[in-house]
């Protein structure tokens, strides 16, 4: 539990991960933070130095406690593979342990709207998460809703429909519903600038501290584009024109529901047209930036160069072993 004003000790699961690397990397930075790893006993993930590594057994919840005790916040990454029951073990030693806040692992579109939750139902865990914390009482959690990682996805041509290794793209309708969406590197800087924050107001700016978004979810984004957007940017970082790939349109709510068919045959490339479509439905539960707004301007983050971060997606679609 913090005894300053400020979160100190932070405790990250899943920090040589895709996304928690960039988290750990962005608070080392702050200088304002002690970053402890909290890895499994068989884990050969490389840590960035400076940060603690606390080897914990799952089937031992004890020693679970024992790795998060003193820690002020505890940041959780998990992969889509991990056992859903994983996240409630860390979330019940936190708070046994005395962990003051918890970063569940969100790190995804709107869960709040309850229209797509209940059409994309790997989200719903992320709600229950939320319940259970809160109903706890003991932790504050703050989740963070990103949107989808944009070059995690952008290289998956089942994501977003674009396939830079056969030059096609598939417009969900007309490829215009705009989504908000966030690269690794933002997400960092986010995690970092929210924990940096004063647990209690201080200073002129009263919004800006912890208690403010105690058990809420907060977002943050690095671009709020369509596809076609995407694509643009596609070609003026390949050097392409349009002429030189080959475009079709699907309706979404049609391709929604030929990955909910495919998945309950088995088919891993249903999973993510179910899940990608739905969020480009023009009920603009994609759009957080204007439909719920955006912690962008209070955490300062900056404005980044959509080319660079297409450049990145390219680069991880060459070795993406991803079905589909």
């Amino acid at each position: 539990m913090a005894t300053s004003n400020h979160i100190i000790k932070v405790a990250i699961v899943g920090a040589g991960g895709n996304s928690g690397s960039f988290m750990t990397e962005a608070l080392l930075k702050t200088g304002k933070h002690t970053i402890t790893a909290i890895t499994r006993v068989d884990s050969q993930n490389k840590l960035l130095e400076g940060v603690i590594s606390k080897k914990v057994d799952y089937n031992k919840p004890e020693t679970l406690v024992e790795a998060l005790r003193g820690q002020d916040a505890l940041v959780i990454t998990l992969s889509a593979q991990i056992p859903k029951e994983t996240e409630m073990q860390l979330i019940n030693a936190a708070v046994e342990a005395g962990v003051g806040w918890i970063l569940p692992n969100e790190w995804s579109p709107d869960t709040a709207n309850e229209a797509m939750v209940k059409d994309v139902f790997p989200f719903q865990s992320k709600v229950a998460t939320r319940k259970a914390i809160a109903d706890l009482g003991k932790s504050s959690y703050i989740a963070v809703s990103t949107g989808f990682w944009y070059e995690w996805s952008l290289a998956i041509p089942a994501c977003f429909g674009i396939d830079f290794a056969n030059n096609t793209v598939i417009l969900f309708d007309e490829g215009e519903t705009k989504i908000s969406t966030s690269t690794w590197p933002q997400v960092g800087r986010a995690v970092a600038a929210l924990l940096s924050l004063p647990i209690k107001p201080q200073g002129s700016n009263k919004e800006a501290c912890l208690e403010n978004f105690k058990n809420q979810v907060v977002y943050v984004k690095s671009f709020t584009v369509s596809q076609k957007d995407m694509l643009q940017s596609a070609l003026r970082v390949t050097g392409t024109k349009e002429d030189d790939w080959t475009i079709t349109k699907e309706p979404a709510q049609e391709r929604y529901s030929s990955g909910v068919k495919e998945m309950q045959e088995g088919k891993r490339i249903g999973f993510a047209k179910m899940m990608y479509t739905r969020v480009f439905y023009p009920d603009g539960c994609g759009d957080i930036e204007h439909n719920k707004g955006t912690l962008n301007s209070l955490l300062d983050l900056p404005k980044e160069d959509i080319d660079e971060a297409t450049k990145a997606a390219i680069e991880r679609s060459k070795a993406s072993n991803w079905a589909g």
